[in-house]
């Protein structure tokens, strides 16, 4: 399986509907929290290409977007593909 990471914070409803949907297909994920922690939003900031709004997401290193990329990228059928790929 991939390797996810997804940057959150536990009370964003972007961040519960990307994980919801992770979960459902089945794969597992490494969440990493940034509420109330500004080096890590900046970390994650910077890996995301200046994107500063939670979940980030992350497939096998490759930065994925948001939730509604993540629902994008399953709607147009290339989430599984990635989500299969060896890590």
């Amino acid at each position: 399986m991939a390797r996810i990471e997804i940057y959150t914070t536990p009370t964003c409803p972007y961040c519960i509907a990307a994980k919801k949907l992770l979960t459902q297909k089945g794969a597992s994920f490494e969440e990493i929290s940034v509420a109330g922690d500004a080096q890590g939003r900046a970390a994650m900031t910077e890996r995301a290409g200046g994107r500063t709004t939670v979940p980030q997401i992350f497939i096998d290193g490759r930065h994925v977007g948001g939730c509604d990329d993540l629902y994008a990228l399953d709607g147009n059928g290339g989430l599984d593909p990635l989500l299969a790929a060896k890590a």
